[in-house]
């Protein structure tokens, strides 16, 4: 039987959107190669290949604590093992790796704060915790963080596709009485999409909202645009399962 990826936990697997590019123009072949392993976990959530992301990033975070792309990096790569441990029904493990990519992308930003994509990933984590939360005082916690932080991103760079999905995510998860709006979020995720059409994720973030309003057809070309754009990915093979 095939297992989908619960909404709860989809809402984690945004933290691909992240993946700087990786071109000749990379003066730093560690990066290069991390960003190599991670690009392999965040597509298919392999328990292996999550693990041998995070160690690898976790020991150039060790070894240039100065550095803040690393703690970037790791970061995400806590944050797509987080998903992978939810994935396989381990919450406990799952939330204590999702504290692990918080912890990091705040040492990514005491190192610099004016990185947009760093605030932007730290609003989707904090939207994690949300959905990991009990009670009723979750949401009013971590809500206003996650505005928080995806305002400064904003500030920072409002035409950062990033940035964009981030705030695409914000509206589309928030309830409408803390500014939820599905067709802001459409709107957001849309025009990331135009600064970065080719980031698979977003396009599964976009059918996510798309089925949300409605647009049946919107959504499964949306997935069909992911799916071209990367074949291999759970995500977006997950989602278009659930009709």
């Amino acid at each position: 039987m095939k297992r989908s990826i619960p909404r709860g936990i989809a809402l984690f697997l945004f933290c691909g959107i992240f993946l700087p590019c990786v071109s000749a123009q990379t003066a730093d072949p560690a990066l290069a190669e991390g960003q190599r392993l991670l690009e392999e976990a965040r597509t298919t959530l392999d328990d292996g290949a999550l693990t041998a992301a995070q160690d690898y990033f976790a020991k150039l975070t060790q070894q240039h604590p100065d550095n803040a792309p690393y703690f970037f990096e790791l970061a995400r790569a806590d944050s797509y093992r987080s998903s992978g441990l939810s994935l396989r029904g381990e919450k406990k493990k799952a939330e204590h790796a999702l504290d692990d990519a918080i912890a990091a992308v705040q040492q990514s930003l005491k190192l610099e704060e004016k990185s947009a994509d760093a605030h932007s990933l730290l609003a989707d984590l904090y939207g994690r915790k949300i959905g990991f939360g009990v009670g009723m005082f979750v949401g009013p916690k971590y809500g206003p963080k996650v505005q928080a932080e995806n305002k400064r991103a904003q500030e920072l760079d409002g035409n950062d596709p990033r940035v964009m999905a981030s705030l695409g995510r914000q509206y589309l998860e928030a309830p409408h009485m803390f500014g939820g709006d599905i067709d802001k979020a459409v709107a957001s995720f849309r025009k990331s999409i135009e600064l970065d059409p080719k980031w698979d994720e977003t396009y599964v973030w976009l059918a996510i909202a798309l089925r949300k309003k409605g647009d049946a057809s919107g959504s499964q070309q949306a997935l069909a645009e992911a799916l071209r754009l990367n074949p291999r990915s759970v995500f977006a093979k997950s989602t278009a399962e659930k009709r």
